[in-house]
């Protein structure tokens, strides 16, 4: 196994896992940033406020880019496996 071949399975698995978490974590801070304004406009500082949305709208983003996700996951996943016999000689 080379080195390039290393930095190319690296790239890749973090490119990967970059494309399936940045969704829902650019959801998650898009809703905490809207309450936090919403918060400190009304001056109701209860920690617990900015949960539900969170939950909900990062729970719904989930189920709706859930074929999607699969879809990259299976990608690389099949990729990966593919590539074992040049790994190996």
């Amino acid at each position: 196994m080379s080195h390039q071949l290393v930095i190319d399975l690296s790239r890749d698995a973090i490119l990967t896992a970059l494309m399936v978490a940045a969704p829902l974590l650019l959801i998650a801070l898009g809703v905490g940033l809207v309450v936090s304004i919403i918060q400190s406009v009304t001056q109701i500082q209860e920690q617990s406020l900015a949960f539900v949305p969170k939950l909900v709208l990062v729970g719904g983003a989930f189920i709706v880019g859930l074929p999607w996700l699969l879809q990259l996951l299976m990608r690389f996943t099949v990729t990966l496996i593919r590539g074992i016999p040049a790994m190996v000689a």
